[in-house]
């Protein structure tokens, strides 16, 4: 059942990043916008399906819950890194997008509350 499970994460984490990548379309070189409006709609239903798969995610013993701590850090880790590098590199041009700033700042939110709110602050 896990490696089911496994493998469903896995396929869907894959389909989540091509649609990501369709949606990155320089130029409108290949997707007119009406398919991109429909790639978008598809990106938000492919992650909500992960982001499911991520929730009703049940540790087993002690290894598994030291496993997903230590990826739950690693994703955090990147997805802030990768944001700081965004608005380093635009603060450079003088041109910070504001979506930049804000997921960055809802993720430490996100982690400063859930911190507090578990009682974990010793």
């Amino acid at each position: 059942m896990k490696n089911n499970l496994y493998i469903k994460e896995v396929v869907t984490s894959v389909i989540l990043m091509v649609f990501a990548a369709l949606l990155a379309n320089p130029m409108h070189m290949w997707m007119p916008d009406s398919i991109g409006t429909m790639a978008a709609f598809g990106m938000f239903v492919i992650f909500c399906a992960l982001a499911s798969f991520i929730w009703h995610e049940r540790v087993r013993d002690e290894r598994e819950a030291a496993h997903r701590m230590y990826a739950s850090r690693a994703a955090y880790l990147a997805g802030g890194g990768v944001r700081v590098l965004g608005i380093l590199t635009q603060g450079l041009h003088h041109n910070v997008d504001l979506w930049l700033v804000y997921a960055l700042g809802s993720m430490i939110l996100a982690k400063l509350f859930t911190i507090y709110s578990l009682g974990q602050t010793e």
